[in-house]
């Protein structure tokens, strides 16, 4: 499947939009609903578009700027969460399977070796990557290997029949990088961006701040290009999103961001390949305050605010429903001639 382009966009959203006020119901009367529809189908070039079977994708890597104090928990817990998101016991496993999406996990960048456990998909770039507060966090050729590791993903979706694509992420101190990439790409201040990740105290959050300013300090002038922004501040599973969403684009899925992490790697995406913008859905807000600034600088409406800061995808899966049901609408809801009601008096 490959997305509508030129001309043929512009006639699938008239067809579209004229379909939608075709129902039973007043004018804009399912409001968000109705923009969901049609941009699915315009993302498609189809007037009756559907979003199952979908993907839930998580991409793990550690942070080498962990060792600067920033997270409430050691970088350890990744590759542990990795094998609880292989085993099934993770909050986005649960979600998954209550709502009906295969779930893939990849390895771009966990810095233990995993490779003996099973249901992980092995594509590490390299041992997670260095402290981004005192050098490089990797190299461009890492930044490269890691956007390929993404589009893989994303190719292996669009080639099991799948015609959604939601994102997700795990690893340690990556709020810390993600505040970084933030500041860099809409240059707001650590103060604005930073959060508290996993549940830091306020001895951590100054701590954090501090380690972002001085990191944007090391790395961050005028004109950076975006590849070189990446491999400065990291991290491999955030270029490995930003590969998957240029690549779900180009084969015509629907691409569900999730929360502060992925939504930084849209951001970073859109600044490589501007048009991915028309297949990405932003599934919720979530309560990191970098999330706000990077929603807007894309601007980005969520679906959902449901006080979420869990990661692992868990917003964009929540979100899928609301594609669901606005592919239905369009589809089979009844129009006013083939239902015999009355329209609005004009």
């Amino acid at each position: 499947m490959s997305a509508a382009h030129g001309d043929d966009r512009a006639a699938i959203r008239r067809a579209a939009h004229a379909a939608v006020d075709a129902k039973t119901k007043p004018l804009g009367a399912l409001g968000r609903i109705e923009e969901l529809a049609i941009e699915l189908a315009v993302l498609q070039g189809t007037l009756r578009p559907a979003v199952d079977p979908a993907r839930l994708v998580v991409f793990g890597a550690d942070h080498g700027v962990a060792v600067e104090g920033v997270s409430a928990y050691p970088s350890e817990v990744t590759a542990q969460m990795m094998a609880n998101l292989a085993g099934g016991g993770a909050a986005a496993c649960v979600f998954t399977r209550a709502l009906g999406l295969s779930l893939e996990v990849v390895d771009v960048g966990v810095a233990a070796d995993i490779s003996a456990t099973e249901g992980i998909v092995h594509d590490k770039v390299r041992r997670g990557t260095a402290n981004f507060a005192v050098g490089p966090a990797m190299t461009l050729e890492e930044v490269a290997a890691s956007l390929e590791v993404g589009r893989r993903a994303a190719a292996r979706a669009a080639q099991a029949g799948c015609r959604t694509l939601a994102l997700g992420e795990m690893g340690i101190a990556n709020t810390t990088t993600a505040s970084a990439l933030a500041c860099a790409l809409t240059s707001a201040s650590a103060e604005v961006t930073v959060g508290r990740g996993t549940g830091i105290d306020d001895r951590r959050m100054l701590r954090k701040r501090e380690v972002v300013s001085r990191a944007l300090a090391l790395h961050v002038r005028p004109g950076v290009p975006i590849l070189e922004l990446l491999a400065a501040i990291g991290g491999l599973e955030i270029a490995a999103i930003a590969g998957a969403i240029i690549e779900g684009r180009e084969r015509g899925l629907a691409v569900i961001i999730d929360g502060f992490i992925v939504t930084v790697a849209a951001l970073a995406a859109l600044h490589l390949e501007s048009r991915c913008r028309a297949a990405c859905f932003f599934g919720h807000r979530s309560v990191e305050p970098g999330h706000g600034v990077v929603l807007e600088a894309l601007r980005a409406e969520p679906l959902l605010d449901l006080g979420l800061r869990l990661g692992e995808g868990t917003g964009a899966v929540l979100a899928l429903p609301l594609l669901r049901v606005a592919c239905f609408m369009l589809s089979e809801m009844a129009t006013f001639e083939t239902a015999g009601v009355s329209e609005a008096i004009t």
